[in-house]
C-alpha cells in the first residue's frame, strides 16, 4: 500500500467501550462487520454506523466483507435498543444502515422508519442519516414510510435527516462489483430520495476498482441530475484476499482533483479522501475535505 494510506491504530483505545454498548444490546455496526479502517478514529469521537436487520446480507457485493446468505434475523424490539444505545453513548449524530434483506416485501424498510421514530422520541434533538439498500420493488414504499413515520412526530424531530444510498462504482463495473443491483435502479432510488421533503440525498463511490477518470465524471453528472446534494468519494481498500483486488491506489491529488470536479457540477457538500468512507464525519452540514490524506 502507498504511505498515504494508513491509520492511527492508537485510536483502537476506544474499541471496548464502543464495542460493549453495541454487544451488549445484540446490535451490530458497519464499522466491524465491513472492516472499516476508519473505525478507530470514529469511535475515539464516540460514534458508530448501527447495521439493523442483522449481519446476513442477500447479497455477495465482491467488494464487501459482509457475511451473504439466507437471514433469519426479526427482531422487533431491535429499534428500541439502538435508541438505547445511542442515548448512552451520548450521541448527537446516528448513522443507520443494513445489510440487504431482498426476502422482506419492504426491503427492510419499516426496521428504518421504526428506529428513527425511536431515535427521535428519546432524542428529538438527534441527527440521522439513513444509509439504504436499494430496496429494489419497494422504493415508493420505503418513501412514503419514511414520509408518514417523520409527519407523525414533533415539528423539532423531523430535522436533520438524510437519505443515503451508495451508488459505489460505474455502470461499467456493476456485474463484477455489485452483483444482484442495478445502477438505474439505484439512480431512481436517490431521486425519489432528493425529492423526498425535509431530506438531503447522499451517495458515494469506491475508487480504484478500474474505473476511468470520464466514467466517474459522468457518474458524477448523473448524481446531480437525480438531485443529490451530498457526495462521498474514497479509495477502495481489499477487505480479505475473498473480495475484488485493488485495480489501483489513487494519489491524493487525484481525490483534490474530483472534488474540484464535484463542486463544479453543485455538490453542496463533498468529502473526498483515500480513506474517505461513505459515513465519514456525516454529522457535518457542510464539509471542505482538502482530500484527506490520513484518517486522523
Amino acid at each position: 500500500m502507498p504511505i498515504w494510506i494508513r491509520q492511527n491504530l492508537g485510536r483502537e483505545v476506544f474499541y471496548p467501550h464502543i464495542a460493549r454498548a453495541l454487544h451488549e444490546r445484540n446490535l451490530h455496526s458497519v464499522c466491524e462487520e465491513a472492516r472499516c479502517p476508519n473505525r478507530g478514529e470514529c469511535w475515539s469521537r464516540g460514534t458508530a454506523t448501527f447495521m439493523l436487520l442483522g449481519d446476513v446480507c442477500t447479497r455477495a457485493c465482491s467488494f464487501c466483507s459482509v457475511k451473504t446468505g439466507k437471514p433469519t434475523w426479526q427482531d422487533a424490539g431491535e429499534a428500541c435498543r439502538v435508541a438505547e444505545a445511542a442515548v448512552a453513548m451520548g450521541l448527537s449524530f446516528v448513522v443507520l444502515t443494513s445489510v440487504n434483506r431482498d426476502d422482506l416485501s419492504d426491503g427492510g424498510a419499516a426496521a428504518f422508519a421504526d428506529t428513527l421514530r425511536e431515535l427521535r422520541l428519546r432524542r428529538p434533538e438527534v441527527g440521522v442519516e439513513f444509509l439504504t439498500p436499494d430496496f429494489r420493488k419497494a422504493q415508493i414504499k420505503a418513501a412514503d414510510l419514511f414520509t408518514h413515520t417523520l409527519a407523525t412526530l414533533p415539528s423539532k424531530a423531523r430535522q436533520d435527516l438524510i437519505w443515503g444510498h451508495n451508488i459505489e462504482t460505474v455502470p461499467r463495473l456493476y456485474r463484477q462489483a455489485r452483483r444482484g443491483a442495478k445502477y438505474e435502479r439505484s439512480l431512481r432510488l436517490l431521486e425519489i430520495a432528493a425529492h423526498s421533503s425535509m431530506v438531503e440525498a447522499k451517495s458515494a463511490l469506491m475508487l480504484g476498482l478500474g474505473e476511468t477518470q470520464d466514467e466517474v465524471i459522468a457518474v458524477l453528472r448523473d448524481l446531480r441530475g437525480v438531485g443529490v446534494q451530498r457526495l462521498s468519494l474514497g479509495q477502495y481498500l481489499r477487505p480479505t484476499l475473498d473480495n475484488l483486488p485493488v485495480a489501483r491506489y489513487l494519489h491524493p491529488d487525484e481525490f483534490i482533483e474530483y472534488e474540484a470536479i464535484g463542486r463544479a457540477l453543485g455538490f453542496t457538500w463533498i468529502k473526498a479522501g483515500p480513506l474517505v468512507r461513505s459515513s465519514y464525519y456525516a454529522e457535518e452540514s457542510q464539509g471542505v475535505s482538502h482530500a484527506e490524506t490520513d484518517a486522523a
